[in-house]
């Protein structure tokens, strides 16, 4: 029964991430960045509140907080300060079908970076995937056009690229966080609306929103930065089986770029897909861990 419902978590949490490219988009037809970053941010942390106060947890926010204060603020200006204010404005400059596959290369990123912050081995695979996955990043970004090196918005996917570093740099803050994980996401969340909502109006305030954008930023903040974090966690927990469940999330850019092209009619260039591919086969090279012998099988 936990499988079955760990991969229903799974599911779910995958197909929700497989439609924030094309809300993205649409929301940023009402927002500049940084507003939608703001706007979000708010939906997000009233709905992790509601989470936290539902399993009970909320009373020990403050005492989480008093704990590592400065680690929080330090995660909060990474994640969702920085992070989100960099990845929304690349997707103002990218179309959304180059936007995500860049972004999608944050694991690799990880990778390395944890060779050099946390001193962790980079295997042989490690390199092969790395290589395998920026030059799907050059062939999606170049349009295939790979000798010219010419990109429509350099500092585009400049963004989109630094944008995985950030999220690889968060996690890796994150990696001895011994705190609630829900907890933790929200409060980076409350500490960088300060920081979000004083850079908003330094940057020229607020002009009236239709209501079909304060839709398309609420379904931002419920299902790309909190209630998805949710069931992706419980799906985690309750599975015996990690690698299963981890590798449904290669689905996710497939059906991203299908609903790109119907719901919002962005072209898919044919690069797109050769660089997703080349992307998506080094992190399943990353992860591949070799023969095991019969009696570490643990499938259920």
């Amino acid at each position: 029964m936990n499988e079955r419902h760990a991969l229903g978590y799974g599911l779910a949490a995958v197909l929700l991430w497989s439609t924030v490219a094309t809300a993205f988009k649409i929301t940023l037809e009402y927002f500049t960045p940084i507003q939608m970053m703001v706007a979000a941010s708010i939906v997000s942390a009233i709905a992790l509140t509601a989470i936290a106060l539902y399993q009970g947890k909320l009373h020990l926010l403050g005492r989480t907080f008093t704990a590592r204060p400065f680690y929080y603020l330090t995660l909060g200006l990474i994640n969702p300060f920085a992070y989100y204010l960099i990845l929304f404005k690349s997707y103002e400059l990218l179309p959304a079908s180059q936007a995500q596959p860049l972004n999608y290369s944050w694991a690799i990123t990880l990778t390395l970076m944890a060779a050099v912050f946390l001193g962790q081995k980079i295997r042989k695979q490690d390199w092969a995937a790395c290589a395998l996955g920026y030059f799907g990043v050059i062939v999606i970004a170049t349009k295939g056009n790979i000798t010219a090196l010419q990109f429509d918005s350099p500092l585009g996917v400049g963004l989109a690229l630094f944008s995985t570093i950030l999220w690889a740099m968060y996690w890796i803050l994150n990696a001895k966080n011994k705190a609630d994980p829900v907890l933790g996401v929200l409060l980076g969340f409350l500490v960088s609306l300060p920081f979000s909502i004083g850079l908003s109006v330094y940057l020229g305030g607020w002009k009236p929103v239709p209501w079909q954008g304060w839709v398309a930023v609420s379904y931002v903040g419920l299902f790309e930065m909190g209630i998805t974090f949710v069931l992706w966690i419980n799906a985690l927990r309750l599975t015996n089986n990690t690698a299963r469940i981890s590798n449904l999330i290669f689905i996710s850019p497939f059906i991203s770029l299908l609903l790109l092209a119907t719901i919002i009619g962005e072209e898919i260039h044919p690069s797109t897909l050769v660089g997703l591919v080349l992307i998506v086969c080094g992190l399943l090279i990353q992860q591949w861990k070799g023969k095991k012998a019969p009696a570490a099988n643990t499938s259920s």
